[in-house]
């Protein structure tokens, strides 16, 4: 007696899941789950069964119902897990946690391997598939963003469209539709002032030179934890480099008066940011507005978490922070704090 997951297509017609379950049957099967899923070409019925029959026994007889594409693999008690409940603690999960978005996705759709993927647009056709090659039915790309997805896959049981669907009901969690922010144009600061935004290039080198040598030591201080009085090179040029991060420049009456970071890291789904706001211009709203746009375009990466490091002192950056949502939390160096901002939440309120 052995615990099997069996899946089987059928034709919409009456009394089709009724033979399937009396060939279960007749083999000795216990049927334990079931579910019905609607597919491109028929429904997809799914048993977890305790039967004592082999595989290619329950797969001849299921067949012999009426069956088309029967897969019959092995199951565990832990899928007997009412469905509607797991969902919803891996919903609750994914909401402590959505930097974890890739493994709750691939747990949901029980899958053998889940992973970020980047580049070009997932939703896009494979150049394979323009060529007339058949699509691998044990491989799902469920999108996130324009420019990232997460790659499924699952040997021996492909899936179905209504396992895509749950897939990206799941990615919706965790990154909620926001309202287009602009990155890009004037902004009009609390004050009644304007800046321009814009995308940081090689050609702001020099004004944004200028703009570490106006700063007061202490605000140098607290965006590089050093009173670091002019930009090393090969800094200004790793923010510069798109493979590595995007960043934004607030420009008033010819000089660039604050710089706003998002920087990529090495953890899948994570990035950093990090601002620059020259001291006259700090207290008028244009570090947290700045913030709101790197937020927008984290999200349209499809990253899922944003963190920042700061110092304990630097109070200003603490209410910023607060104000996105973020989680603050104490590191190893007692005069360092961590702030964690879930990339959903933060699309999903309105600014303030």
């Amino acid at each position: 007696m052995g615990f099997w997951r069996v899946r089987t297509t059928v034709d919409e017609r009456p009394g089709r899941l009724a033979a399937l379950t009396a060939a279960l049957a007749e083999k000795g099967g216990n049927i334990l789950g079931l579910s019905v899923q609607p597919d491109a070409d028929g429904t997809v019925d799914e048993f977890v069964t305790e039967i004592p029959a082999s595989p290619d026994v329950v797969r001849e007889a299921l067949e012999a119902a009426g069956g088309r594409r029967v897969q019959v693999v092995p199951a565990t008690a832990h899928e007997l897990t009412d469905e509607p409940t797991r969902a919803l603690l891996l919903a609750a999960r994914l909401r402590s946690m959505p930097w974890r978005l890739p493994e709750v996705v691939g747990e949901l759709l029980r899958a053998d391997d889940a992973r970020w993927i980047y580049g070009a647009d997932p939703a896009r056709p494979r150049p394979d598939a323009e060529q007339g090659e058949l699509p691998d039915p044990t491989l799902l790309i469920v999108p996130v963003a324009p420019r990232r997805a997460i790659r499924l896959r699952r040997a021996g049981l492909p899936f179905t469209l209504t396992e895509a669907a749950r897939a990206a009901a799941l990615v919706r969690l965790a990154q909620p539709p926001a309202e287009p922010v602009p990155a890009e144009g004037p902004l009009r600061l609390e004050d009644g002032e304007e800046v321009l935004i814009r995308p940081l290039t090689s050609l702001y080198r020099e004004a944004l030179r200028d703009l570490h040598e106006r700063c007061s030591p202490e605000t140098r201080r607290f965006r590089y934890f050093t009173s670091m009085p002019t930009l090393p090179p090969r800094v200004f040029d790793r923010l510069c480099d798109r493979t590595r991060g995007h960043s934004l420049v607030a420009g008033n009456d010819g000089q660039v008066v604050a710089v706003a970071s998002l920087m990529f890291t090495p953890d899948p789904g994570i990035a950093e940011i990090a601002f620059l706001v020259e001291d006259r211009w700090q207290g008028k709203g244009l570090g947290t507005a700045m913030a709101r746009m790197l937020m927008q375009e984290a999200r349209d990466l499809g990253f899922a978490e944003v963190r920042a490091t700061l110092l304990f002192d630097n109070t200003r950056m603490r209410r910023l922070l607060a104000s996105l949502g973020a989680t603050l939390s104490h590191t190893e160096d007692p005069g360092v704090m961590e702030a964690r901002i879930a990339v959903g939440a933060m699309a999903a309120a309105s600014p303030s």
